[in-house]
């Protein structure tokens, strides 16, 4: 007999191992991780972890003899940065591995009449503002507005996004009986920061950046202008949102795609804060203009008035317990805890 469980991709990423600690406060439910990467050694025995290639066809043929798999939160990719560097790369990451696992969880779907839940995590980067102007004219931009990303990983997420909703939706729709269709749910993040695992190349990572330089006294120079400005929100109200998503009834969504947000900071008001905590920090502000590009390109703010509606949502930590409560006590606590091994 095949055992239930729940699959993470990705699971060694940032919001993996965040929402591997949250899952497994539940006992009763049995986690599969798949990664390319190795687990950290404190996460790999709440597991069942899989060291592979989401794009290994035969490997999650494997997995599914094995696993009777309910729910898939599907968070691996190339992220921002490093995407464009390697477009195709991404594309065939980003694209195709989300594709192979749509095709998976549409045939799981059928053969167990039942649906499986798809939970995917999107991103600000599928917008894709013209200039500054329409930006400051614009402040919080709702789900179906800009949606012309200008980076390769805002292509793929976007694209993606339509590819849930046809496998939700519309898959096999021309075939002799109409099939069963699998439950697939997304979340658009704006930025993230995390006190636990460093910054891994995505385009908002100057936030993450600048509170690691400084809690290390490493000088930091920050890729934006000061008065750049996008959403963020503390990772545990990323995985939040997501567990919360996957709990709420069907019947309530009125859409398959939210915004969530927390809190909007500009480069200078976040330097302000981890300046509080680190007043010896050395971060000046050398704008990499084509990263800043980027970062125009992005909404100021999410309108997120869909998700608070639907589902209920609403984030635990706003600006200041973000920084006092959570980045700045954990972070310092890392680094502290490292200088006093190394001593």
């Amino acid at each position: 007999m095949r055992k239930q469980a729940v699959l993470i991709t990705g699971a060694s990423g940032e919001v993996g191992q965040a929402l591997i600690r949250a899952l497994a406060e539940d006992e009763h439910k049995r986690l599969l991780t798949l990664d390319i990467r190795p687990l950290p050694a404190d996460l790999r025995a709440q597991v069942d972890p899989v060291e592979g290639d989401l794009l290994d066809e035969r490997l999650l043929a494997r997995l599914v003899s094995e696993y009777e798999i309910d729910v898939i939160y599907h968070l691996a990719a190339l992220l921002s940065t490093r995407s464009e560097f390697t477009p195709d790369m991404a594309h065939r990451v980003n694209v195709e591995g989300t594709l192979n696992l749509l095709k998976v969880a549409a045939e799981q779907t059928e053969w167990r009449g039942r649906a499986v839940q798809f939970l995917f995590p999107s991103s600000i980067a599928i917008y894709g503002m013209p200039d500054r102007e329409s930006k400051e004219l614009y402040q919080r931009v709702r789900e179906w507005e800009w949606n012309q990303p200008r980076t390769m990983y805002g292509c793929n997420k976007l694209y993606c996004e339509l590819l849930g909703s046809y496998f939700s939706q519309n898959y096999r729709q021309l075939a002799a009986r109409q099939p069963l269709m699998l439950d697939f749910r997304c979340v658009r993040f704006p930025g993230l920061i995390s006190a636990f695992t460093l910054p891994a190349g995505g385009t908002s990572d100057y936030g993450p950046e600048m509170l690691h330089a400084a809690a290390q006294g490493k000088p930091y120079g920050c890729f934006v202008r000061a008065e750049a400005r996008i959403p963020f929100m503390a990772m545990p109200d990323a995985v939040h949102a997501l567990v919360q998503l996957a709990q709420a009834p069907r019947s309530s969504l009125s859409r398959l795609v939210y915004n969530v947000t927390s809190f909007s900071l500009s480069a200078e008001e976040i330097r302000r804060r981890v300046l509080e905590a680190f007043p010896n920090a050395q971060i000046t502000f050398e704008p990499d203009r084509p990263r800043e590009a980027i970062i125009d390109s992005w909404p100021a703010d999410l309108d997120d008035s869909a998700a608070r509606r639907d589902w209920g949502w609403s984030p635990h930590y706003d600006a200041e317990r973000a920084f006092n409560d959570y980045l700045i006590p954990e972070i310092k606590k890392r680094y502290h805890d490292v200088q006093a091994t190394q001593g």
